[in-house]
């Protein structure tokens, strides 16, 4: 007869506890499944929810992670705040240096717990882009802005005739009135619309430092011009110039002229001076271009005092390393590049050309006769939609007449 032996009781307690642990694990396991998956995964199964797959969750600075969370699961951008604050645990734990960042977020209800996490971690915000072209002045930006729905124009203007040399000290200390020309033309991206005028004026000034100033300090001993006459004859280039290839010996005249005491006669400067804008059809003048002005380089010569507008990179370059030439005048096409003379009379010459050009493509061509076959007409080329001044900068003073003649760069 065999004995059978009794387990003890005791052994028993082990098998339970595993069995605790496990079924205890499992249920944690699935809760954290759920927790951190994407909420838009109920509506899937049919749960309805009035939270949209993606929204914009500002999160102010100094915000803890717990209350992060509880935004986040209010939102519906989450599930559980417990679940985040665990996870916001383990991350700190990784990564004792890091933390969340402030901003505003776009966040889905596509997204997991952790992919949610990992964007507010890395301060992956929302940026709003803009961008400067060359050539751009301060009032040009101010009503872009406005435009754009950043700020008004006004405000715009007003800041930037504060001049921050405590925190740019290159900046000139001639009497600067305002920042034109050292606002650097660009494509910038701001973390949201809401920015002020001083943060975009922050934004571009650091780009001209970055960008404009090294090029200016590494070719500083080539040139004798100061980094306000600098800017201020390069943003000249920059408004004259519609071909690259051309500012080379663009900025060569002005420099030639500037060194015979010659006055610039640049359109672009007269313009800015009264606020106005020419076009082929509407040229500046007479009487605009003699009216009295600082910024009006018939009348006074050397530069004007301050730049008319932001020079790109090209123009800026240019106007360190300006071509030797014997040139003293210009005229535009109307293709945007331009005739180069040494003399009055040539210059002369080259306008009236240009002007007669004009003045045949503007004329209408004759009908042709019913009695004979008219001969095939050469396709006119159009007048191209250039920058095109009503006469000629780097020019003479004007003649005694009604407009200033011809059409010029």
């Amino acid at each position: 007869m065999k004995i059978v032996k009794s387990v003890p009781k005791w052994s028993i307690y082990p098998i339970l506890l595993i069995a605790i642990l496990g079924g205890l694990g499992w249920q944690s396991w699935r809760w954290w499944q759920w927790a951190s998956a994407p909420p838009a995964q109920e509506l899937a199964l049919g749960a309805s929810s009035s939270t949209p797959d993606s929204l914009r969750v500002a999160i102010p600075e100094g915000t803890s992670a717990r209350q992060i969370g509880q935004d986040l699961q209010t939102s519906g951008v989450i599930r559980s705040a417990t679940a985040w604050d665990l996870w916001a645990r383990w991350l700190m734990w990784k990564n004792p240096q890091g933390g969340f960042q402030a901003g505003t977020y776009e966040l889905s209800a596509q997204q997991s717990l952790s992919e949610v996490a990992t964007k507010i971690w890395n301060g992956e915000v929302v940026t709003v882009s803009f961008t400067i072209p060359e050539g751009y002045s301060l009032r040009q930006m101010a009503q872009y802005f406005e435009e754009k729905g950043f700020f008004k124009s006004q405000d715009f203007l007003l800041a930037v005739q504060k001049i921050p040399r405590d925190r740019y000290p290159w900046l000139p200390d001639e009497n600067l009135p305002h920042l034109e020309g050292f606002l650097y033309p660009d494509t910038y991206k701001l973390a949201d619309q809401s920015a002020t005028p001083q943060q975009v004026i922050d934004l571009m000034l650091q780009r001209f430092e970055q960008v404009a100033l090294p090029l200016y300090r590494q070719n500083q001993q080539q040139t004798s011009l100061s980094l306000l006459e600098w800017v201020t004859l390069a943003s000249i280039v920059e408004k004259e110039a519609v071909v690259s290839s051309e500012r080379p010996r663009i900025a060569g005249v002005f420099v030639h002229r500037l060194q015979k005491g010659i006055p610039l006669g640049a359109d672009p400067t007269v313009e800015y001076g009264l606020g106005v804008k020419q076009t082929p059809d509407s040229p500046l003048t007479l009487a605009q271009v003699t009216t009295p002005s600082a910024y009006n380089t018939y009348l006074n010569v050397g530069l004007p005092p301050t730049p008319i507008a932001s020079a790109g990179f090209a123009s800026l370059k240019a106007t360190l390393s300006p071509e030797p030439t014997p040139y003293l005048y210009f005229v535009a096409r109307y293709d945007g590049t331009h005739i180069f003379s040494r003399t009055l009379a040539e210059h002369e010459a080259a306008q009236n050309a240009i002007r007669a050009g004009r003045d045949r493509q503007s004329q209408p061509s004759p009908k042709p006769s019913k009695a004979a076959k008219a001969p095939a007409k050469p396709h006119p080329s159009p007048v191209p939609k250039a920058k095109v001044q009503g006469h000629s900068s780097a020019h003479r003073k004007p003649k005694t007449t009604s407009t200033v003649p011809s059409p010029s760069p």
